[in-house]
Formats: structure tokens, C-alpha cells, sequence
């Protein structure tokens, strides 16, 4: 892809300018133009669109649909959805969160720009979206960036169309390279991107499932986990800085949510009424990351 592809580059703004165009504000597309909404969107019935089948997010949290659920009841969809026309029906290539929690309050249509893309793109649209919304865990990155990889892009060119360098989507697809329990363990934040790096540095498939093992059971660092990989012994930490268990179970799910959220290791120390929440990261790279899921995609 010529232009269209260096638009994805620079970021799902490029294909949604601030104004709808000529397009979106209804030019015929097909046998007949759906309806416009005040704004200047098409309205398409939700039961016309079909889920993107290069969709790169592999899990929607059930809690976070029924939010938004709600909250589209109260206020509507304030973003329209992003959609190419495949004969009679529309195929969701931006927004499946959108149209997911709009069929659960119950609408109807769902406001939408009609976009020309290609089938062969739409991995790589869906995949900015996401990585702009930081929607996106490591394992899922890892496949997206496989499957682009086995579509015939390098992994430079990767790099430039998600805005990542090289060696961050080399060691994303490296991920895959781990056992199938393992890659569970990043998908659901019991292990980091960095942990799994570390056990990424051991050959012997025994030696590594103790050190998983290890990593959960005794909430390692990525640095301690590192240096077991290498097979030295980590400095001992700081009494002060020993893992407490935490007793309080409402505690516990806010930090195993933390986890999950963030993808990264969480420790908390103090209880209900005071204490301090410690968020691991590994490298600047990773700080960004953890900066934007903790901000908003525009910090």
C-alpha cells in the first residue's frame, strides 16, 4: 500500500480527520446510503456489521463492556465506529468495544464513517488503534505482529506503521517462542513483558518452569529474575522491602487488577487506611507504556 499505508503510520487521525469528508458525510456507498445522524455520520443497523476477523485483541474485559454499556445508555456513542463496506453488510474494522457494549444497551445503529480499505489492511488499522488506546497486552501484540510478519513485512516496517522501533517487535514475537502456559501467564499480568524476557534467556525447559514458578510464587523482580536466568544470585533485598502478604482480600484484587491492567509486577505495602502502591517498569520504553495506560493514551 502506497499512501494509504504511510496515513496508518502516523496514527488512526490520519484516516479520521477532525471533519467527517465527503465520504463519510454521505456519499452513496453500495446500493443505497444509510441514514445520517445530525453530525453528519452514517447510523448502520449493528445487525448489518460483521466483527473484523484480524481483530489484534484477543479478550474484552466483561466488567469494562458493562461500563461502557451503561454509559452509552445515559449518554449514547460519542465516537463513531470505523467501517468498509463488503457487499450488503459492513465489516468493523475501529470500535469493536463500542458496538460490542451498544448491542448489550440495546441500540439499534451505532454512528459510523464508511472508510475504502482494503481487506489486507485491516490487521494493521485495527493494530494502531489499539496501540494508541494501549488496549493491547503483550501476547496480543506479539500475534498481531506475526501475523504481519507472515504477511510479508519486516519487522522495520512494522515498526514504522505501529510507531515502534525494530527490537520492541522483535522481542514482542520472541514472546511466542514461550510455552503456551507461559504465554497465559503475560496475558493475564501474573508475568511482565520483562519477566518473560528473562525467561526467554533459559534454554532448559525445566529450569525455566521453576523459575516461573518462582517468579509468582516469591514476586520477583525483573531484575532478581534476570540474574536467576544468568544463574547468580540476586542481592538480597532490604528487610523493609521484603513481600508482606497481603491479608486484606479486597486489597488483593485491587492490586491483582492493577496487575492485569498495567501488565507489570505491583506490590503494595500498608493497608486500607495508608500505605504505598510500587509499580515495576523495565527500561524508558516500557516507562512510556506504563505512563499512557496510567494517564491516557494523550499524556
Amino acid at each position: 500500500m502506497s499512501v494509504r499505508r504511510q496515513a496508518l503510520g502516523r496514527g488512526i487521525g490520519a484516516l479520521l480527520p477532525g471533519a467527517p469528508t465527503a465520504t463519510a458525510r454521505g456519499a452513496a456507498v453500495g446500493p443505497a446510503a444509510p441514514p445520517k445522524d445530525e453530525s453528519g455520520f452514517r447510523q448502520i443497523s449493528l445487525d448489518a456489521i460483521d466483527p473484523n476477523p484480524d481483530q489484534p485483541r484477543r479478550s474484552f474485559d466483561p466488567e469494562e463492556l458493562e461500563r461502557l454499556s451503561d454509559s452509552i445508555r445515559r449518554h449514547g456513542v460519542l465516537q463513531p465506529v470505523v467501517l468498509r463496506q463488503v457487499g450488503e453488510r459492513f465489516e468493523l474494522l475501529v470500535g469493536e468495544r463500542r458496538w460490542r457494549a451498544s448491542r448489550a444497551a440495546g441500540l439499534a445503529t451505532i454512528p459510523a464513517v464508511v472508510a475504502d480499505v482494503d481487506s489486507k489492511d485491516r490487521l494493521e488499522l485495527a493494530l494502531v488503534e489499539n496501540i494508541q488506546r494501549h488496549d493491547l497486552n503483550p501476547m496480543e501484540l506479539a500475534h498481531a505482529f506475526q501475523a504481519m510478519a507472515e504477511a510479508g513485512s519486516t519487522q522495520e516496517q512494522i515498526g514504522e506503521r505501529v510507531g515502534l522501533n525494530r527490537s520492541s517487535v522483535a522481542n514482542h514475537i520472541r514472546l511466542l517462542d514461550l510455552p503456551r502456559e507461559m504465554q497465559a501467564d503475560v496475558e493475564s499480568g501474573r508475568l511482565s513483558s520483562g519477566h518473560a524476557k528473562a525467561l526467554l534467556q533459559v534454554s532448559s525447559p525445566e529450569r525455566r518452569r521453576h523459575l516461573r514458578d518462582r517468579i509468582v510464587r516469591e514476586d520477583l523482580s525483573v531484575r532478581a529474575t534476570e540474574e536467576f536466568a544468568r544463574g547468580a544470585a540476586p542481592a538480597p533485598r532490604a528487610k523493609a522491602e521484603e513481600r508482606r502478604p497481603i491479608h486484606d482480600p479486597n486489597l488483593q484484587r485491587v492490586v491483582d487488577s492493577l496487575r492485569q491492567h498495567l501488565q507489570t509486577r505491583v506490590r503494595l505495602q500498608g493497608d486500607g487506611s495508608r500505605g504505598r502502591i510500587e509499580i515495576e517498569y523495565f527500561g524508558s520504553e516500557d516507562l512510556r507504556r506504563l505512563v499512557g495506560r496510567l494517564l491516557g493514551s494523550g499524556a
